[in-house]
C-alpha cells in the first residue's frame, strides 16, 4: 500500500516543458506571452554568458580569477528563472549564480572582485537586492525563508529566490528553510539546479526520492520539475511561482533538470573521472542555446550576424570589467579587520594597530 502511494505521488511530477530538442513547440498551452523583443533578449543574455564563462575560464587558468564555478549547460536555468522577476525581487545566490545577479544589476568588474575574494566585490550597489553568493552549501535556502518572511512583514509586493544544486537538496537547510517558508506562507521560491552531480556523487546516489520535485509534498509546499535546458519552461514556471507567491499561495519547489558541462569548479575537479561521455554526448543535443537559437530562427528573430555581435560585445565587456577589476586598490588586512565590527572588540583593535604599523612603512 506505501510503495503504490508513493508511486502516485512521484507520478505526479512530471517534467513540465515546452521546447523540444528540436526547439519545437510542443506545449503550445504553455507558451509564455512574450515579444519578440524579450525572446531576443533571452537568448542574447545566454549567448553573453556561455562568452563569458568561456572566458572566465581562460582567466581562472592565467590566474587572473579565483574561485569560479563554470555555468555553461545551465544558461537557461539561471537566465529564463531571472528574467520573470521584479528588480525589487531579492536573490539570495549560490556561488555559481553569479550570472543572475549581473542581470539582476551587478556590475561584471565587482563580479570578478569578489571570484577574486576582495571585500569590494561584495560591496553591492544601493538598490540592488541581492545577498552576496553563498558558499555552504544550502545554507541559502534559509536565509531565503527569512528574507521571504521579512518581505511578507513588511507588506512588499515581491519575493525572495534562491538556487542551489541538487547536492545541496541533500542538506538539512534545504528541508528547514522550505518547512519555514511553507508554515509561515511566505512568498519564496527555491531553485534546484539539478545538474546530476553533486561534484561528483550522481544524483541517484544521495535520495531514494525519484524527483528532487516531490521533496516540497512534505513541506506543504507547490513543487514542479522542470526542463532546464528549455528556457522558456523555466520562465514560465517561475512566472506563475512568482505570481502565487504574491497572491497569498505560499512558497514553491522548482527542480530544473540541467547540466553543467564543465568541471564543478576550477579548483582541481576533473569531471571525466565520474561522468562518460556518453552521458556529456547526451546532455550536449539538449544544449539550451542550440534549441532556443532554433526556435528564434524559424521565427525569423534570429540570425549569425546578430549572434556575432553579441559574442564581440560580450568580449570587449569582459575586458573593461577586467581591466576595472585590476584597477580596484590592492587589499589590505586592515580593510579585513575593518569590516568586521562597527566597534573592534579589544584583540581586533590591537591587531588592527599591528597591521596599521606594519602597512605603514
Amino acid at each position: 500500500m506505501s510503495t503504490k502511494t508513493l508511486e502516485q505521488v512521484e507520478n505526479q511530477f512530471e517534467t513540465f516543458q515546452i521546447l523540444n530538442e528540436e526547439g519545437e513547440v510542443v506545449n503550445e498551452a504553455a507558451m509564455p506571452n512574450l515579444s519578440d523583443d524579450q525572446l531576443q533578449e533571452m537568448m542574447r543574455r545566454m549567448v553573453y554568458t556561455r562568452i563569458w564563462d568561456q572566458r572566465a575560464i581562460s582567466l581562472n587558468r592565467q590566474g587572473r580569477l579565483g574561485f569560479y564555478a563554470p555555468v555553461a549547460g545551465q544558461e537557461a536555468s539561471m537566465l529564463g528563472s531571472q528574467f520573470a522577476l521584479d528588480k525589487d525581487d531579492w536573490i539570495l545566490p549560490g556561488y555559481r549564480d553569479i550570472p543572475q545577479i549581473v542581470f539582476h544589476g551587478l556590475p561584471l568588474h565587482q563580479a570578478f572582485l569578489w571570484s577574486r575574494g576582495h571585500f569590494a566585490g561584495s560591496q553591492f550597489p544601493d538598490g540592488l537586492n541581492v545577498l552576496f553568493p553563498q558558499i555552504i552549501i544550502g545554507a541559502q535556502i534559509i536565509q531565503t525563508a527569512g528574507v521571504a518572511l521579512g518581505l511578507k512583514r513588511k507588506n512588499k509586493n515581491n519575493i525572495a529566490i534562491t538556487y542551489t544544486g541538487d547536492g545541496g537538496a541533500s542538506q538539512g537547510d534545504f528541508y528547514e528553510g522550505m518547512n519555514f517558508a511553507g508554515a509561515y506562507n511566505a512568498p519564496a521560491v527555491f531553485i534546484v539546479q539539478n545538474n546530476r552531480f553533486a561534484i561528483s556523487v550522481p544524483v541517484e546516489k544521495q535520495s531514494a526520492a525519484k524527483t528532487i520535485a516531490q521533496k516540497a509534498v512534505a513541506a506543504g509546499i507547490e513543487g514542479i520539475q522542470v526542463d532546464g535546458m528549455d528556457i522558456l519552461a523555466v520562465y514560465a514556471a517561475t512566472k506563475d511561482a512568482r505570481e502565487r507567491a504574491l497572491a497569498g499561495e505560499g512558497p514553491s519547489l522548482i527542480e530544473t533538470m540541467t547540466y553543467r558541462y564543465g568541471p564543478h569548479t576550477m579548483a582541481g575537479d576533473d569531471p571525466t573521472r565520474y561522468r562518460s561521455s556518453d552521458l556529456d554526448d547526451e546532455w550536449t543535443k539538449k544544449d539550451p542555446l542550440v534549441r532556443f537559437r532554433k526556435f528564434l530562427e524559424t521565427k525569423g528573430l534570429w540570425t549569425e550576424e546578430k549572434e556575432n555581435e553579441i559574442v564581440e560585445q560580450a568580449k570587449e565587456d569582459i575586458k573593461a570589467a577586467m581591466k576595472e577589476a585590476d584597477a580596484a586598490p590592492k587589499q589590505k588586512v586592515t580593510d579585513l579587520i575593518g569590516f568586521m565590527f562597527e566597534d573592534l572588540p579589544y584583540n581586533l583593535r590591537e591587531q588592527m594597530e599591528e597591521y596599521t604599523a606594519k602597512e605603514s612603512k
